[in-house]
């Protein structure tokens, strides 16, 4: 019985130093343009600017949170850690799902109040200036976060925070622009509430990404079924059980498996070893597996009673002191098999 481990690499990916360049200067930005924001809202009695300013001064927390989670999901890997420190990203992820449906449950329940009983007056300019102002700062850290998302759970929940903002300046322009032109004031707690609709949806698939990292459920992607069709497809694995999959972080998919081989040949073992290895890799983008060999004579073994095992390693013995000149002469492999066999059936009389 043996077990192996190979990955792709030894260590989880780090956070690069760009992407914390990037969300350092996106926390900046925020931050400054959340306080003017939220001075104008007041000024101008508007709701839907009043939660964009909400939404923004949250975003200064989550985007916040998020830089921490990624300059410690940089710590190397130790005997406490092996798998490093990048679940705190997909924690961070968690807690910015969660703080954008809490945005948007307190967004939609200040829209149906104001639907309810509508502000006497909403001065459009200083709104439509400041949403201006909005949607280019959300317009630039959009573009400067996305080129992260597809590999960092953490920056996508930055981005979609960030995404959200930007539909929200566009929704208060628009209603800066209708309400100046036809004062319909209605209009501003209706898009107020298509906002927070938009935000709900884009925290959900969030939290649900997330949650399945954190519960190490298999990757959606991936079918275990399919897999073990893949391992049987060698002519040395005749049988696979115990297989999981789960994810310690995007792009860090880890395996284990239990193989039945039949091949008693440890350099034989090393090949298929190295064939496995490029096929997960290539075919399902597993960067590490813990694979436990068992050799058919193991588990043929392990169904025998005491007594006959003992018989078993008399007659190995036996065939191994086989003479020179024999009619019947051991070959190296012959000989590798019963040297196992004996070995294998030693260790079951011993437990």
């Amino acid at each position: 019985m043996h077990n192996h481990g190979f990955g792709a690499c030894d260590c989880p990916a780090e956070t690069s130093p760009e992407k914390l360049r990037v969300l350092a200067i996106a926390l900046v930005m925020v931050a400054i343009f959340s306080a003017v924001e939220l001075r104008v809202s007041h000024h101008s009695h508007s709701l839907s600017l009043v939660a964009d300013a909400g939404h923004m001064i949250a975003d200064v927390f989550a985007i916040a949170m998020t830089l921490l989670a990624a300059w410690i999901a940089r710590w190397p890997t130790s005997s406490h850690a092996p798998f490093g420190y990048r679940r705190v990203e997909i924690l961070a992820a968690l807690v910015n799902g969660i703080g954008l449906l809490l945005i948007a449950g307190w967004i939609g329940q200040e829209s149906i109040a104001q639907l309810q009983t509508p502000p006497s007056e909403i001065l459009t300019k200083p709104m439509a200036l400041t949403a201006l102002g909005g949607l280019g700062v959300h317009g630039i850290n959009a573009v400067l976060l996305h080129r992260h998302t597809d590999d960092d759970l953490n920056l996508r929940g930055a981005f979609l925070h960030t995404l959200a903002d930007a539909l929200s300046c566009l929704g208060v322009l628009c209603v800066a622009a209708v309400v100046q032109w036809f004062g319909w004031q209605w209009t501003d707690g209706l898009v107020s509430i298509a906002i927070a609709l938009l935000i709900f949806a884009g925290a959900i698939p969030l939290i649900r990404q997330s949650l399945s990292i954190l519960l190490e459920q298999t990757p959606n992607n991936i079918s275990l079924q399919e897999i073990e069709q893949n391992l049987l497809i060698f002519k040395d694995i005749t049988k696979v059980e115990q297989l999981k999959v789960w994810t310690i972080a995007p792009g860090q998919i880890h395996l284990t498996a239990n193989l039945t081989v039949n091949t008693a040949s440890a350099g034989r073992r090393d090949v298929l070893l190295n064939r496995l290895q490029t096929s997960l890799f290539k075919d399902f983008e597993i960067t590490e597996a813990t694979l436990q060999m068992t050799s058919t004579a193991s588990v043929a073994l392990s169904t025998l009673p005491n007594t006959k095992i003992r018989e078993l390693i008399q007659t190995t013995s036996d065939v191994s002191a086989t003479p020179k000149g024999s009619p019947y002469p051991m070959t190296e492999l012959d000989s590798v098999v019963s040297a196992e066999t004996e070995s294998n059936a030693s260790r079951f009389l011993e437990r």
